[in-house]
């Protein structure tokens, strides 16, 4: 979308503006950056620092479906129209939102348009799609109550973020973080199978 519009100024003319706040409405204001807007909500909540249980699977199992329609080369959202009819007007809801808001700001701070030309091209949306899905799936198959689950949903949304800045220095960071978690769950998963297997050996 062609706008010198930050994209907390743009998510807070949203949030004062009237009628519903919901993700429908969030998908008509980004346009083709919806995709980017809805990674860093859906996957915001198992990227906090705090066991989930599994609660958030949901939230990933629609970014992993989202990441597919990027993959497939689609410059659109498609979500069913209960889904688009989500709200985000309730207390939590709102805290959720302008805590993410307050992140954005602080990168946009530092952050500025850096190999802005390798975005928004039909193959770096697919490479986006694929890396959100791989650290979606990461964190979807995180055992509950680990935390595991932190790292590689922190990653997407630092990508996503990137993506929404057009800083590619943003991406690299989140790269970093959600590889670190994919590897940390790896290690710590051999570590857990090698323990009961030797319980049984």
């Amino acid at each position: 979308m062609e706008t010198t519009d930050r994209v907390s100024d743009q998510i807070e003319r949203w949030l004062r503006a009237d009628g519903p706040k919901t993700l429908g409405s969030l998908i008509e204001l980004f346009e083709e950056k919806a995709f980017a807007v809805l990674f860093v909500l859906l996957l915001g909540v198992p990227a906090l620092p705090l066991p989930t249980g599994g609660a958030t699977h949901v939230f990933e199992v629609i970014a992993m479906l989202l990441s597919l329609q990027l993959i497939v080369g689609r410059d659109t959202v498609w979500l069913p129209q209960r889904w688009r009819q989500m709200k985000l007007e309730g207390a939590s809801q709102q805290r959720f939102v302008n805590g993410l808001l307050r992140l954005i700001r602080w990168l946009e701070r530092y952050s500025r348009p850096r190999l802005h030309w390798l975005f928004e091209h039909r193959l770096s949306n697919a490479v986006f799609g694929l890396v959100i899905l791989l650290l979606s799936i990461a964190s979807f198959v995180a055992p509950p109550f680990t935390g595991l689950d932190t790292l590689p949903a922190l990653g997407a949304v630092l990508v996503s973020l990137g993506i929404l800045l057009q800083d590619f220095a943003v991406v690299v960071l989140g790269l970093v973080v959600g590889a670190s978690g994919v590897a940390l769950e790896v290690v710590l998963g051999r570590a857990a199978f090698n323990g009961v297997r030797q319980l049984f050996s």
